[in-house]
């Protein structure tokens, strides 16, 4: 019997056998937009999608019953190379005669010249694949995840939408560079219009489906009756949430509605905090309207792509109050445009603490969606007046208060007994949960000194937010007596829509998670990392476990224990040895120990994406998804010989021992993957059982109590230069990554 480390080093050797080219992992397949980026329900549609290296693209993947997606073709912009031998093929058929079959390769190589730039402008939407897809009549309204499968694995997910309106769809534009430019630009005048140069006529209610190109403009003319609450919801950053290449970091657009004469009745180029922009009009005549769209500052490009439903649509502006008591049900007032009802009750009796949507329906039409907080806290309103001390409202501890910043300038005091040394935690819900308020915290003692004060509290588990404006405090007070806790804008802007949930009570430690990427992709039996980011709550600093759930046999997570205090772990996942033929959705859990009692919690998975060159996000995704394909070298992960943690002095090393054969050294090359900076290898030695890794530490950056993993990969060594070593050359190829070996920095 082939005990795993044999199977391992057999593996290897199999391994080294074949070319680094072979080898070598691909790049990681990418898609960048979906036009149109949503269908009605019935319908079925023709979608383009824009990404990068989808070679071999067989199948699409939408979550959720009720859509099916099937491949039409993959198109790659062509080589130069390519271009030349299609231009001397264009110039024996202009010689001959005009048969139809002529004809038609005539017109088809002009369309490929068409498109052909030396450079493309933007290589990551640069191919495109083209799908079929089927929404059945009873599929569920609202967001879908779509991924592709390629020869490199699956996409990341973006935001396909089944809708309940009938739509209209602009010609999609698949990567032609602007008018005139490019090689291709004399082939260009042989190809259709993409579109009329005129205002697009439609009947409302409907939803309008279109991309924003460099400078470009929409239109749209309708016909409106007096009296009619038109409400135009634009989604645009909802479809895609950053992009990496551009400032502010998403398609910003803007909307405006002109009547007959062209005078502008409206303008928005945002909702209140969301940059999405929805525009209200009661409408003045009977008549033609314009509703006008394009990006606020002229951009554009394949993927500044839109979908703005436009009607007497109903709309919430806001809820009151945000959220209700787990175990119990909550009267919920509703404002906003052609609603069927002022209120509702949501039923949270059988619910546990979380946020959940609400939503209401007109005449078949579901609303926007917006989120509804249940807390297990006991809670109370908020009662004016209570702007002045001697008006503070009086709380007992724990409680979460449902308020209202009423009006431009209020601010809303509550008063409270505490003893010396106890803490307390004031937290506000609000921006969280679509409230305008963007809210500040002021803790004062009977005396009026302030004692703690917050204005923004970052969140990393909103990774949708860019601007965190609920406020978190922490104190310990100093003394018995009364305080007050003190609640405003910091715009001084208010109103009936401006409510919050604020809870003030001890610390409740928690935590969330979130788990990146969420599309894994992983050659059979292979090992490679992943991301789990602690999300903590309320000074939770412990350690925290982690685990796959109901994974099928083969799955296994290494160095799965996030450490005390930290907030992010790098570990690995190692994936069968025989592969799946379809996408499998992973499930990982984490438990931590929290006053004595065990808690656990799901992680989300979520996608770090990249806002303007700079920022990153942590955007949550429906679906863990993990391909695993392609011939299995190891049967096995080489196996970590040596007892874990490692124990690195500060300043000194430590030797990790590894099951890879020593004969194997002079044609491999081993390193860590963005280990901690101060940690590195010094050296690598054949040992008895194998390969020895001398690990050091720098103690000017590097401390005692430093705890994590270490991630080694193991690369092919590249062939030594026969000449002068030329500038750019491919990195040598990745064989395999060991299970992630988890270590801690002790003192000398």
């Amino acid at each position: 019997m082939i005990s795993s480390r044999q199977s391992a080093i057999l593996g290897l050797v199999a391994l080294l056998a074949i070319t680094p080219r072979a080898s070598a992992q691909q790049p990681t397949p990418h898609i960048g937009y979906v036009f149109p980026a949503g269908g009605r329900q019935g319908a079925s549609l023709e979608v383009t999608i824009g990404g990068q290296f989808l070679d071999g693209a067989a199948q699409a993947f939408v979550s959720g019953p009720g859509v099916e997606a099937s491949v039409v073709e993959h198109v790659k912009p062509i080589t130069p190379n390519q271009a030349n031998k299609l231009k001397e093929r264009l110039a024996e058929l202009q010689k001959k005669e005009r048969t139809a079959e002529v004809i038609k390769e005539i017109a088809e190589i002009r369309r490929k010249l068409a498109t052909f730039v030396r450079r493309p402008p933007n290589p990551a939407i640069a191919e495109t694949v083209t799908l079929r897809i089927q929404i059945a009549s009873n599929a569920e309204p609202g967001q879908r995840e779509l991924r592709l499968r390629t020869n490199g694995g699956l996409t990341n997910p973006l935001v396909f939408c089944v809708g309940q309106l009938p739509e209209v769809s602009e010609k999609a534009a698949k990567g032609l560079p602007p008018p005139g430019e490019g090689k291709g630009a004399k082939y260009r005048k042989f190809l259709p219009s993409s579109g009329p140069a005129g205002p697009v006529e439609i009947t409302l209610p409907v939803v309008v489906n279109g991309q924003i190109l460099p400078g470009g403009v929409d239109r749209y003319r309708f016909q409106a009756r007096k009296g009619q609450r038109l409400v135009a919801v634009a989604s645009a950053r909802e479809l895609i949430p950053y992009l990496a290449d551009a400032v502010p970091g998403w398609f910003q657009a803007a909307m405006a509605l002109y009547d007959a004469q062209g005078n502008e009745l409206a303008y928005v180029d945002d909702y209140r905090f969301h940059p999405d922009p929805v525009l209200f009009c009661e409408i003045p005549e009977d008549g033609a309207y314009v509703l006008e769209i394009r990006d606020a500052i002229y951009r554009g490009r394949e993927d500044f792509v839109y979908r703005i439903a436009v009607g007497e649509l109903p709309f919430v502006t806001s809820v009151f109050p945000l959220g209700g008591k787990a175990g119990a049900k909550t009267t919920v007032e509703l404002a906003g445009w052609n609603l069927p009802e002022t209120s509702l009750v949501f039923d949270a009796r059988a619910r546990q603490p979380g946020i959940y949507p609400i939503a209401v329906r007109k005449e078949g039409l579901i609303s926007n969606v917006v989120p509804f907080k249940v807390d297990a806290l006991p809670e109370c309103l908020e009662r004016e007046p209570n702007s002045q001390r001697s008006e503070a409202q009086e709380v007992t501890l724990p409680v979460i208060v449902n308020g209202r910043i009423d009006a431009p300038g209020d601010w809303d005091l509550f008063r409270f007994e505490g003893r010396a040394g106890q803490e307390v935690v004031a937290e506000v819900y609000a921006r969280r949960l679509g409230s305008p308020v963007d809210s500040l915290l002021r803790l004062t003692d009977a005396t009026g000194k302030q004692l703690a004060l917050n204005d923004d509290h970052e969140d990393k588990g909103t990774g949708l937010l860019t601007h965190h404006a609920d406020s978190w405090l922490r104190a310990k007070l100093p003394a018995e007596g009364t305080y007050y806790l003190h609640l405003g804008d910091t715009q001084d802007h208010g109103g009936p829509e401006y409510a919050y949930r604020l809870r003030i009570s001890s610390p409740r430690p928690d935590f969330e998670l979130r788990i990146v990427p969420s599309t894994v992709n992983a050659r059979s039996g292979a090992t490679l990392p992943i991301t789990v980011y602690a999300v903590r709550r309320d000074g939770f600093s412990g350690e925290i476990a982690l685990e796959l759930k109901d994974a099928p046999r083969g799955f296994a997570l290494s160095g799965n224990r996030i450490p005390a205090g930290q907030d992010e772990l790098r570990l690995t996942l190692t994936v069968p040895a025989g592969g799946l033929k379809e996408p499998l959705a992973l499930r990982v859990e984490g438990r931590a120990t929290i006053g004595g009692r065990a808690v656990s919690r799901t992680a989300v998975p979520a996608d770090d994406l990249m806002q303007a060159f700079a920022y990153r996000h942590l955007v949550p995704a429906g679906d863990l998804e993990v391909l695993v394909g392609g011939r299995s070298f190891l049967k096995s992960p080489v196996p970590i010989l040596s007892q874990t943690p490692i124990k690195i002095p500060a300043g000194g090393t430590a030797r990790l021992r590894i099951g890879l054969p020593a004969g194997a050294l002079d044609r491999i090359q081993i390193d860590l993957s963005d280990p901690p900076e101060g940690i590195s290898i010094k050296d690598v030695a054949a040992s008895f059982q194998g390969t020895e890794i001398v690990l050091q530490s720098d103690p000017a950056k590097v401390k005692p109590g430093l705890k994590g993993n270490l991630i080694v990969t193991v690369y092919a060594k590249a062939p030594a230069a026969k000449k002068k070593p030329q500038v750019n050359l491919r990195r040598a190829a990745a064989l395999t990554t060991l299970p992630a070996v988890p270590f801690e920095v002790v003192a000398r």
